[in-house]
This record gives C-alpha cells, structure tokens and sequence, in this order.
C-alpha cells in the first residue's frame, strides 16, 4: 500500500471516526460512578469529602500519566497508546464490576485516571492525524466532541441503567464491558500515524514541555481551560448530593441528566466556535461560563432544580466555546512531532481544575454545609474566569497559525 511522505498510511474516512468513537467510549466510562455515589455512600458509609477524595483519585491518576508519559505516544505511536488505554478502562470496569468496598472503588478509580490519562493525551491527536485532508476540520471537532460527549454520556447511561434497571451499581459497567469491547475492535485495525524508527526509543518518564514559540498561545488557552472544567469537576463529583440533599432530587436518571446536559452543551459550543472564531471564541467562553455558574449559584439559593439545568447548559456552553478555541490555538501552532506532550500539558492544568478545587468543595462542606460550600465554589469559579476573560480580550495573540 502506498505511504505518504512522512511514512503513514493514508488516512480514510472511517478511521478519524473510528478512533472518535474509541476515544468517546473510553471518556464515558471515566463518569459512570457519577450518578451512583450515592448508592456507595448509602451502601458503604463515607462522607462528602470522601466522594471528593475518591474523585481526586481519579484525576490523580490522569495527571500522573499525563505528567509522566506524555511524549510516549509520540515515541511509541498512536495506536498502542489506545490499546492500552482500553486495556485500563477493562480492568477498571472490572473493579466496580466486582466491588465490596473502598479498596477497589479506590483501585477502579484510579485505572480510570490512568485510562484517562493516556486517552486525553492520544486520541485527541489521533483522530485528528487520521482524518483525510479535507476533513481535518470535522476532525478537530470530533476529537473534542467525543472527549466531552462521551464524558457526559457515562452519567446518563449509569443515571437510566441504576434507576430503571436491576444490579444499579453492576450493570452500568457490564454495558461499559460491552462497549469496550467493540472499541477495541475497532481500534486494531488502524493505521499508525507515528512513523516508525529505526531502533526502539528508550521510554523515559519526561514531564510535558510546551515549546517556547507556543507559550503565549498556551498559557491563556490553559488557564481558560482551567475555569471550564473546575465546572466539570463539580458536577461528576458532587453534584449529585447537591440535587438530593439541596433540592430534594433522588431520580438517578435526572441527576444523570442534568450532568449530561453541561457535556451536551459543551459540545454545541465546540460546534460554535467554526462561526465565532478562534480569537472570539475564547474569552466569550470564558465570559458565559461566568453567567452560567451564576445561574448555578442562583439555582443553590433557591433550591431550583430548572435554574440548575439552566446553569449547566450555559456553563457547558461557554466551557465548549474555550475548550475547544484553546485547543485548537494551542495545537495549530505546535510542531507536529511535539503535539502529544504539549496536548498532555494543556490536559494537566484542565486536569488540576477539575480536581483541586472539587477536593476543597468537600472539605469546606464539611465545615460549613454542602449548599453554602457550592455558593463558594461558584462564586470563585466566576471570578476566576472573569479575569481570564477580560486578560484575553486585552491580548489576542491566541489565533492558530494553521494546521497540517
């Protein structure tokens, strides 16, 4: 068969979808357990915080594979890293599967960080270098699309199967079994985009470095993206408890689909950003993520579970709009052979928003209650991406240069 000039085989239509669909499945499973807390704190016995600890395990698990392997994919290519990002998201399906306790919700937890982890770091970049030439831009949104919604179809589908079906904390993940093993199939027979060495690379642990000629592009695409997932933080880890125990709403089905509805909305605004343009795109997320965590804090105060869903889809809404702006900011100015580890890195800061702040949610419910510890975690969240906006609508060195 013939190869193009940098020694790749030819991209076809179906493998940029295929490896979409891989990545999706792989990022759904990551939120399964966001519905049925829960069902473990009931079952089990374990606090607020103890959901936010067991959620910081989790991105623990995605930062330290993204810190520590995060030129693998770029050394080792792309469909290795994807077969052993599934392999990862099997076993820990297979822990909840089998779950008695803390230890392997711990341990399930933290193979799905690390499923994550190597997922956010290649499939974005696969499906991208999969796609023919003149769908690099139907690309570039299916790799996002699928990242945000596959995460927001976990809690959906584990929201419909716990409420509506038998085994509530098993079958969400047999379904999950099930899905794998079709990506898998799939995944086997796609090409590789890496091109092959000579000799066998030495895998050394190396902490993602962003090139110096993409920094002024990195830093505010990262930092916008620092604000949109907090927001994702707090709805797959505590959000929940907020509807049960604030607004009074225990239909597991509804709670997941309030959470699905921020990733859902996400997703539009990755769509929207073709239209509003990069430049534009940016601080206009950022700006109606402000609004809609307004709207969150609003539903908070008066126990409205409408202003809630309201909130959520304007919050995923901007959210879609930076995330997706920043993305492609920051990898239409990278080298080609650097996009695996300076991907990685923008997932790093976007991975530390989605944990640290959840984890002093938690610890601040403790002190305080769970209702006014949401209040100040909304209000940070607003002024934190306040500033970013208004930093970015001073300086608009953040348009990609083009993509090959």
């Amino acid at each position: 068969m013939h190869r193009g000039p940098t020694g790749t085989l030819p991209g076809r239509p179906w493998h940029y979808k295929a490896a979409a669909f891989t990545f999706a499945v792989g990022m759904a499973g990551t939120t399964l357990p966001t519905p049925l807390y829960g069902l473990y704190q009931e079952r089990i016995g374990f606090s607020s915080l103890m959901v936010t600890v067991i959620f910081a395990t989790y991105a623990a698990g995605v930062i330290a594979v993204l810190t520590l392997a995060s030129n693998f994919s770029d050394l080792l290519g792309r469909r290795p890293m994807l077969l052993a990002a599934l392999g990862f998201s099997v076993a820990s399906a297979l822990c909840f599967v089998f779950e008695d306790g803390l230890p392997l919700l711990f341990t399930g937890r933290v193979l799905s960080g690390l499923s994550a982890g190597l997922f956010t770091g290649t499939a974005t970049v696969a499906v991208m270098e999969l796609a023919p030439e003149d769908r690099r831009g139907r690309a570039g949104f299916a790799a996002t699309a699928a990242n945000m919604g596959g995460l927001g179809c976990g809690p959906l589908l584990a929201g419909i199967l716990a409420a509506y079906a038998p085994w509530p904390l098993r079958l969400p993940y047999l379904a999950d079994l099930g899905l794998l093993a079709v990506a898998i199939a799939l995944t086997l027979p796609l090409p590789e985009t890496v091109p092959r060495r000579e000799s066998r690379p030495a895998l050394r642990p190396r902490l993602p470095h962003v090139p110096r000629e993409v920094r002024a592009v990195f830093v505010p695409a990262a930092l916008a993206g620092f604000a949109g997932f907090s927001m994702f933080g707090l709805f797959t880890s505590v959000a929940p408890s907020f509807m049960a125990q604030t607004l009074g709403v225990h239909d597991l089905a509804v709670s997941g689909a309030v959470v699905f509805a921020a990733f859902a909305a996400s997703t539009v605004g990755q769509l929207a950003v073709n239209r509003v343009g990069v430049r534009r795109a940016l601080p206009a997320g950022c700006f109606v993520l402000v609004v809609g965590m307004v709207l969150i804090g609003c539903s908070l105060l008066s126990a409205s579970l409408p202003l809630l869903a309201v909130g959520a889809v304007v919050s995923g809404l901007g959210q879609g709009l930076s995330f997706r702006a920043g993305m492609a900011a920051v990898t239409g100015r990278t080298p080609k052979d650097r996009r695996g580890e300076t991907t990685s890195a923008f997932f790093v800061v976007a991975y530390l928003g989605i944990s640290l702040p959840v984890i002093g949610v938690g610890a601040l419910a403790l002190a305080i209650g769970l209702r006014d510890a949401g209040l100040v975690f909304t209000a940070c969240v607003v002024v934190f991406a306040a500033v970013v906006g208004g930093w970015l609508l001073h300086h608009s060195s953040v348009e990609p240069t083009g993509s090959d």
